[in-house]
């Protein structure tokens, strides 16, 4: 083992939570020392569009009116007041003070957009993506003088008596002890780790989930945390979607994604429907609802008619804001005559329905039987069934028909750690850990049995920097004394 290491506080991992804790920190006078497993900063937070806020500068500016208590009672009765109040309510609190800290460090926005119909304009919307906004935390950590440590993973947090006393890091097979007052979890949860997902969430990775934008969160901090007396909550909720096709090259840039996210008909593996299809616009619910289905599998489909509204009047539901809704997929016709060649167990084609059917190993009789039941909803413009909105009922004539198999996806774990609404990590009878706060993927609270949406766009997102820039600001109090 090396010479021992100091610091005030040592966070393990910099994506958001990490490298929004450190720069809090080190603002509040801490040393700060940062620990990341992987070769290169940022995590998942390098890939998000918009970060939740209510009551910010921006809203104010373009007359949005949507209050703190509105998007508190929002993200309570969503989870049916699972969610750790205290901690929701300290989260919304600090929402709009963080878009201005970003602002102050470098990060520009687009203006607080909305991304779900009819929904409040909670989505601060990030100019170059979280990627920008990891980039500058990074510099301003740097700037303030923490010590930002790339390829060089924690293994074991570290005790004396009751508090939390640094942490044992690796680098190129060597141990690095560091002497801490306190230490910040936020490691980014446990989404690559097939055998956590199946025991705490039941799917099977690459079977009915796919795990998406997450490379080795094999829940690290978790286990560490838990190794010292944590109290575990949250540990299987995740945010899902749905979504196909999913190669072995798979990166939310197919236009066909776009095709499988609109709602038109969709069918299970048998060939029978099974919801209103419009709940793809919310996107927890659609991952919900795909992941009850035999192996997470549903089968969008459409037809020429539906083809050509594409390309000639836009999609209806976009998966990202750089494609909003009305953007036009011009090149749809040349990408599914290649993805129908190049990935012929996702994209389908034939000239009638028992001929998909066929393809998509459904029962003819019964997907003739949907479709036919389906098109009469479309014809009466009524869904007896499941009561989708008329607009969104457009019959599949033909003459060519098309299929697209989606898979349900997930992008991250929502929790593991029991903390606090200072962040403060608790053990199994409620009391503190004193110096170990967590935040973040690895802390649960936050959400009830599903990644909240309605009410609260982007909550992912600020929800790791909220929680990162709290439990870095009070770590440093701590260490403090």
């Amino acid at each position: 083992m090396s010479d021992i290491l100091k610091a005030d506080i040592a966070v393990i991992g910099a994506g958001a939570t990490g490298l929004a804790a450190a720069v809090s920190a080190a603002e509040h006078g801490a040393r700060v020392i940062v620990f990341e497993k992987e070769k290169t900063f940022g995590g998942t937070g390098n890939f998000f569009d918009g970060i939740f806020a209510a009551e910010s500068d921006l809203q104010r500016a373009d007359f949005v009116t949507y209050t703190k208590d509105q998007a508190f009672k929002s993200i309570m009765e969503y989870s049916h007041w699972l969610a750790n109040p205290r901690l929701v309510r300290a989260i919304v609190e600090e929402s709009a003070d963080t878009i201005n800290w970003l602002i102050k460090h470098g990060v520009e926005f687009c203006g607080a957009k909305i991304n779900l119909p009819d929904s409040p304009r909670t989505y601060h919307v990030v100019k170059g993506q979280g990627a920008a906004v990891m980039l500058a935390l990074a510099t301003k950590a740097k700037a303030l003088g923490a010590d930002l440590r790339l390829g060089t993973p924690v293994v074991q947090i570290l005790k004396e008596g009751a508090a939390v006393s640094g942490l044992v890091a690796e680098r190129d097979g060597e141990e690095i002890e560091v002497e801490a007052k306190a230490v910040i979890v936020a490691s980014g949860g446990y989404l690559n780790n097939k055998e956590w997902v199946k025991k705490y969430t039941g799917f099977t990775i690459d079977v009915d989930l796919i795990p998406v934008g997450n490379v080795d969160k094999m829940g690290d901090g978790l286990r560490m945390a838990w190794e010292v007396g944590a109290a575990e909550e949250g540990t299987g909720v995740l945010e899902m979607f749905s979504l196909g096709p999913i190669g072995p090259n798979f990166a939310m840039k197919n236009l066909l994604e776009h095709v499988s996210m609109q709602p038109d008909l969709w069918v299970d593996v048998r060939g029978r429907r099974f919801c209103d299809e419009a709940v793809v616009f919310f996107d927890t619910t659609v991952g919900n609802v795909n992941s009850k289905l035999q192996d997470g599998i549903s089968y969008r489909l459409f037809d020429s008619t539906i083809k050509r509204r594409l390309i000639e009047h836009g999609i209806d539901k976009n998966g990202g804001m750089e494609n909003p809704p009305g953007t036009k997929l011009v090149n749809l016709e040349e990408e599914l005559r290649a993805q129908i060649e190049n990935m012929p167990e996702d994209v389908f084609e034939a000239d009638s329905i028992e001929g998909l059917a066929e393809k998509i190993g459904a029962d003819p009789a019964v997907l003739r039987a949907t479709t036919e039941e389906y098109n009469a909803f479309c014809a009466k413009g009524c869904d007896e069934l499941f009561a989708k909105d008329r607009r969104w009922l457009r019959p599949l004539i033909g003459p060519k028909f098309y299929a697209i198999k989606a898979r349900t996806i997930a992008l991250g774990t929502k929790g593991g750690i029991k903390i606090n609404e200072n962040t403060e990590v608790i053990d199994k009878k409620w009391r503190v850990i004193p110096g170990l706060y967590a935040g973040g993927f690895d802390a649960g609270g936050m959400y009830g049995d599903s990644y909240s949406i309605a009410g609260s766009s982007g909550l992912s997102s600020g929800y790791a920097l909220n929680s990162g820039k709290i439990a870095g600001r009070n770590a440093a109090k701590y260490a403090r004394g």
